[in-house]
């Protein structure tokens, strides 16, 4: 007996999902074992650095300054939480757009690379540094970049479809 293409979609998922979070943490021991905090290597003279930063908040360090009995607990207790929910739409989504399955993965390995981090090390290690002049976007990681990806899929997803008259007129005639 063949296995029903949905579950098909659920392995596929999985194995992207361990891919990104496990080149999400090789990445991040990289940074870890041949760079001192704060160092920085020129990638592209003027707009690209590598540099290992240590984040203590959320996205962007936002919340960073919150005492550690709140940001502990806040930043462990939801992600967790919202990786459960994730799971949950990933399987729901097995028979529904390939987009939505794609871009609930790319937000549950992100998410779960970045847990790993805090849960290990207390904060999440960041070190793909752009800037351009005094222009200076904050670093982040390739858990972060997987996030960022699938909300910008999703966003496409929502976007309507409309079929032009002529396009509609000869799926009319097929």
């Amino acid at each position: 007996m063949a296995m029903k293409k949905e579950y098909w979609n659920l392995i596929w998922a999985s194995l992207g999902i361990i891919l990104l979070i496990l080149i999400d943490q090789l990445t991040k021991w990289w940074i870890r074992a041949d760079f001192s905090l704060g160092e920085s290597i020129s990638v592209l003279d003027g707009f690209f650095n590598i540099t290992y930063v240590r984040n203590t908040g959320a996205a962007f360090g936002m919340g960073a300054e919150f005492h550690d009995s709140v940001r502990r607990p806040l930043f462990l207790f939801i992600p967790v939480l919202a990786c459960l929910w994730l799971v949950w739409l990933i399987w729901k989504s097995k028979r529904g757009k390939l987009l939505d399955l794609v871009s609930y993965s790319l937000i549950l390995a992100g998410a779960v690379g970045n847990l790993i981090d805090r849960f290990v090390l207390g904060y999440v290690v960041d070190f793909l540094d752009f800037h351009h002049g005094a222009w200076h976007f904050p670093a982040f990681n390739i858990a972060d970049s997987s996030i960022t990806i699938a909300a910008c899929l999703l966003i496409i997803g929502f976007i309507p479809l409309r079929k032009s008259k002529a396009s509609s007129n000869v799926a009319d005639t097929i």
